[in-house]
């Protein structure tokens, strides 16, 4: 049984696999913290993991001491807005997948939910600033020492890689069931592929 005084952290960018890596701990005993108000739909047919909680995290932090063993999604963004010095530690998997597949996948939604907004950056500007983005949130966690982090790559796992698994299990102190972890994974999901 998965027992931990560290929160534990799936994150990355929109649409890099972050649901996916969720639903692999989930399988492989970590407890959830989710509330269920975001339900599963087209974009995520198995569920998007959400505490809603998270998205006020710069004013509300009161929720920290109940993510303690269990694991919880927050986009790149709001890793910056995690408390130091609170006595928290953190185990932080980190989603990256190919830029295209993420603004295809990002595009797609839009157009599933009638929000496609025209102008704006283009693709190649967009995947610059978010590649930017991530490149800083890396050096801040790095930086910090109450959080240990990996990044998992959802194209190699998505293609039958399963190396990240035994990554995992150690970042988490083992005892995962890893066999059940890398049965989650479906390749059918696998949609804006840009090989």
């Amino acid at each position: 049984m998965f027992q931990a005084d560290f929160i534990t952290i799936v994150s990355g960018l929109p649409r890099s696999g972050t649901s996916m890596m969720m639903s692999m701990l989930e399988a492989g005993g970590v407890p959830v913290l989710a509330d269920g108000i975001r339900t599963a739909d087209d974009d995520n047919p198995k569920g998007y993991y959400e505490f809603e909680r998270v998205k006020k995290i710069k004013d509300d932090k009161a929720w920290l001491p109940e993510a303690k063993g269990k694991v919880v999604k927050m986009i790149s963004q709001l890793l910056l807005d995690l408390p130091e010095g609170a006595g928290h530690d953190y185990r932080v998997i980190f989603m990256r997948r190919s830029i295209g597949e993420i603004l295809a996948s990002q595009k797609q939604m839009m157009v599933r939910r009638g929000t496609v907004k025209e102008g704006g950056p283009s693709d190649e500007e967009m995947g610059k600033l978010l590649l930017g983005h991530v490149d800083v949130v890396l050096k801040k966690m790095g930086s910090r020492a109450d959080v240990d982090l990996i990044e998992v790559d959802y194209n190699a796992v998505m293609k039958g890689d399963q190396s990240s698994i035994p990554r995992i299990n150690k970042l988490l102190g083992g005892g995962l069931n890893t066999q059940d972890m890398g049965a989650v994974v479906d390749k059918n999901l696998y949609r804006q592929r840009k090989d």
